[in-house]
């Protein structure tokens, strides 16, 4: 009975939690979805390896502010290296594509990084266009996240619940807004 129960495999249940809203001085953020159900993952039907990487998951973020503002990001969250933490042991990472502010492509650069849209924990990154910082009234972004867990991970003995916790902050004014 002992080999059998060994073979069966054990779910887990993934979730990762955003923020629903933030508010910088005038503006509003808001994501197309403030919560992400990976669902019930059983085991055995993961390819052995010693890592575990999750499908990516898309958001859309967007930000409305009343007035023209310096569009610049962070995420907060418990931090692990270059990664944030997922449950004890995993790793989630956020990029952003697709920039537009006011409906103009924009990229994403931390000062001096070169890490174009990759949201770094202790990072801000700043909406910029031909290497200067923008203003403007709205920012719509697609978020890639990507989940990294070590495969001990998956050595549980009944439904465990692991989960991202953070949110996406407008950090304001990154540069002097335009009068």
């Amino acid at each position: 009975m002992a080999g059998k129960l060994g073979s069966i495999g054990y779910a887990l249940f993934f979730t990762v939690l955003s923020a629903q809203g933030a508010q910088a001085e005038n503006c509003r953020l808001s994501l197309s979805q403030p919560r992400i159900d990976y669902g019930v993952i059983r085991r055995e039907a993961l390819v052995e390896s010693a890592t575990v990487t999750l499908a990516t998951r898309t958001l859309q973020l967007n930000v409305l502010c009343v007035e023209p503002t310096a569009m610049a990001l962070r995420f907060v969250g418990a931090a692990d290296g270059q990664a944030f933490r997922f449950g004890q042991q995993g790793r989630m990472r956020f990029s952003l594509k697709h920039a537009q502010v006011d409906g103009r492509a924009v990229d994403w650069d931390p000062l001096g990084s070169g890490a174009g849209g990759q949201l770094l924990p202790g990072q801000i990154l700043t909406a910029r266009a031909a290497g200067m910082p923008v203003a403007g009234q709205r920012l719509t972004a697609q978020v890639d996240i990507d989940v990294d867990l070590p495969a001990d991970a998956l050595q549980v003995r009944s439904q465990t619940l692991l989960e991202g916790l953070g949110s996406f902050e407008l950090v304001s004014p990154a540069v002097p807004q335009s009068r």
